[in-house]
């Protein structure tokens, strides 16, 4: 697959499916040996474990909605910087909904081998989504 190819796989992955919260189709676009690299050690997780991870942050965040705002690409390769929105009404870290809109920006990087998503690891600024549901607070 081209560069081009891989970064469309994605948009559209990320506008199908995570925004959606739909899964009847994640077997398109996520591979049976689908790995998690943020997980302790890294994980096989395949197609199931995306759905259930898809699934678990839409009940904390019924109404999540990413949008990319850029892709670089190299090989296999696609860097995806991403904004995160979304209203907290589901339990997050032991944390009961509070009913707040968080934004959360971050970056995802995804391996894709044969038109298909087998690795995906990222990061994202969880501390100002804690600060913007009242989690934690900053000393003045």
């Amino acid at each position: 697959m081209s560069i081009e190819r891989n970064k469309q796989l994605i948009c559209h992955y990320i506008e199908n499916i995570v925004n959606t919260g739909d899964v009847q189709d994640i077997d398109q676009y996520i591979s049976p040996a689908y790995y998690e690299g943020n997980r302790p050690n890294g994980q096989v997780v395949g197609i199931e474990g995306a759905k259930h991870h898809i699934a678990s942050v839409r009940e904390t965040y019924p109404d999540l909605h990413l949008t990319v705002e850029q892709q670089i690409a190299e090989g296999d390769w696609v860097a995806t910087r991403i904004t995160a929105r979304g209203t907290h009404l589901g339990e997050w870290l032991d944390m009961k909904p509070t009913g707040k809109k968080v934004e959360i920006s971050g970056i995802n990087f995804d391996k894709v081998v044969d038109g298909r998503i087998v690795e995906h690891g990222g990061a994202a600024n969880t501390f100002e989504a804690l600060l913007e549901i009242g989690a934690i607070s900053v000393a003045t």
